[in-house]
C-alpha cells in the first residue's frame, strides 16, 4: 500500500499529450488551448469615445465657450474632418476620435443650439477617450496555452479577431463496470442486485471535465466476460474499471486484464475512501481500476482521473486544487489513511467559509455525496482538530452565497 501523494505522482508522471484539433471560436468553450491565442488586432482598434458627446480640443473647452459642430461621426463611421480651433465633432459611444481632438465633452455637460454647443463644464485632458490597445494590443497573448476556455476567453478571443483556435482533442474515456449484481437504470433488478449508478455518475463527471465518456455494458464476474468487455479498449485515451479491484473471490479485474497484457504499476493506496485503487497500462493505455463503492469511485475519480485528463490535455496539475475553510465541528485524530470527508459549506456574516463534514461517511451512501459541496482533506495521522481550525478542501462546482 503506497501513500496518496506517491500514487498521484506515478499516475501523472508519464501520461501522453492528446493530439491537436482546430475548432471555430463558436465551439471553443470547454476546450483546452494547445497554443496561445494571439490577438490579430488591438482592442479598441483606434482611440474611441467612451460616451455620447463631442470631440474637442481640451484647450478650447472652457466654461462658456461656444464651439462649432463641423461633423458627426457615429460608431462605425469615422470622419476625416480634423478638429480645429473653436470646433467640435458630434460623437457617440464607440465613435473613433477624429484627428486634432484630445478630449470628449459628454452631452450632459453642454447646451446645443443648432450647429453649435456651449460648454457648461470643462473636461479633463483625454477624458472619456479609450486609447487604442487599452484592452490588448495586436500580437498580444489573450488566452494562454493550456487553459480550458470559458465564455470569457471566447469573448476576448473573438474581440481579438480570432476565428479559429488550436485545441487538444477531447480525451476518450471508457468506463467498464463489473459485477453480477449490476443492473442498468430502468432494468429489472435481479435478486440481491443493485442499480449500477457509478458508470452514469462518472460519465457525467467526465463530460463536465471536457472528456468524451463511453459507457461499456457491465461485465459479469468471470475472467472471460471481463476480458471480453475490455477487448479493444486500448484505442481510448483512458480506461476506468469500476469494481472487482479488491481482494475478494470475485474481484477479478486485475487478473483478467493481466491476461490481456495489463502492466500493473500499483494496487492499493493509503486513502479513504478508495483503498483498493489500481493503476497500470493495458498495452500502453492508462487504466485506473476504481473501487465498486459509489462514493469511493467518485472520490478516486476526483483525485486521480480528473487530474489525469488535465495532464493529457496540457493543463497544469502540479498541485491539487485545494482551498481553505474552517471546520464547523470538532474532528478526531486521523489514522494511517489520507481521508476525504464529504462536507457542506456555508459562509458567516464576515464571509468566512465553514465546512461541516457529515456525521456518516459510509462509502455506499450517495445522498450525502449529492448534497455535499466539498471534500475536507485529512492527511495521514493528522491530529485532532477543533471547531474553527483551518482545513484544506476540494470544492465542487456549486458555491454557497
Amino acid at each position: 500500500m503506497i501513500e496518496l501523494s506517491e500514487a498521484r505522482a506515478r499516475v501523472l508522471s508519464s501520461l501522453p499529450l492528446l493530439g491537436l484539433e482546430i475548432v471555430s471560436i463558436a465551439d471553443a468553450a470547454g476546450r483546452v488551448t494547445a497554443t496561445p491565442v494571439i490577438g490579430r488586432m488591438s482592442n479598441p482598434p483606434a482611440d474611441v469615445s467612451a460616451m455620447d458627446g463631442y470631440a474637442v480640443r481640451a484647450a478650447d473647452a472652457r466654461v462658456g465657450a461656444v464651439l462649432r459642430i463641423v461633423a458627426e461621426a457615429p460608431a462605425g463611421h469615422p470622419t476625416s474632418r480634423q478638429v480645429g480651433p473653436g470646433e467640435c465633432v458630434r460623437l457617440f459611444t464607440g465613435s473613433v476620435i477624429p484627428s486634432g481632438a484630445d478630449a470628449v465633452l459628454i452631452q450632459e455637460n453642454v447646451s446645443r443650439k443648432e450647429n453649435s454647443i456651449t460648454v457648461n463644464a470643462e473636461p479633463c485632458s483625454s477624458a472619456f477617450i479609450r486609447p487604442e490597445g487599452q484592452d490588448f494590443a495586436e500580437g498580444q497573448v489573450v488566452v494562454p496555452a493550456g487553459r480550458r476556455m470559458t465564455a470569457r476567453d471566447v469573448g476576448v478571443a473573438a474581440a481579438a479577431n480570432v476565428p479559429w483556435v488550436t485545441v487538444r482533442r477531447r480525451p476518450r474515456v471508457a468506463i467498464v463496470s463489473t459485477g453480477d449484481e449490476i443492473a442498468l437504470p430502468g432494468e429489472a433488478v435481479p435478486p440481491g442486485g443493485v442499480i449500477g449508478s457509478v458508470a452514469p455518475m462518472l460519465s457525467a463527471l467526465l463530460r463536465e471535465a471536457g472528456a468524451e465518456p463511453i459507457m461499456i455494458p457491465p461485465a459479469r464476474d468471470t475472467l472471460e466476460d471481463i476480458r471480453r468487455a475490455t477487448q479493444g479498449l486500448e484505442s481510448h485515451d483512458l480506461i476506468l474499471t469500476v469494481g472487482g479491484a479488491s481482494v475478494g473471490a470475485y474481484d477479478l479485474v486485475k487478473d483478467a486484464l493481466g491476461q490481456s497484457g495489463l502492466d500493473v504499476d500499483f494496487w492499493k493506496i493509503a486513502m479513504r475512501p478508495g483503498k483498493p485503487l489500481m493503476f497500470g497500462r493495458l498495452r500502453g493505455t492508462p487504466v485506473i481500476g476504481l473501487p465498486g463503492n459509489p462514493v469511493a469511485a467518485f472520490v478516486c475519480s476526483v483525485v486521480f482521473a480528473l487530474p489525469a485528463l488535465r495532464s493529457m490535455s496540457g493543463q497544469s496539475v502540479t498541485e491539487e486544487p485545494r482551498e481553505k475553510a474552517r471546520l464547523a465541528i470538532d474532528l478526531g485524530a486521523n489514522d494511517s489513511r489520507f481521508d476525504h470527508l464529504r462536507a457542506t459549506l456555508s459562509r458567516d456574516e464576515e464571509g468566512v467559509l465553514w465546512a461541516t463534514p457529515f456525521a456518516k461517511q459510509d462509502s455506499g451512501m450517495l445522498a450525502p455525496l449529492a448534497a455535499c459541496d466539498a471534500l475536507v482533506l485529512r492527511p495521514v495521522h493528522a491530529p485532532a482538530a477543533n471547531r474553527g481550525e483551518a482545513c484544506d478542501i476540494i470544492r465542487f462546482g456549486r458555491m454557497p452565497d
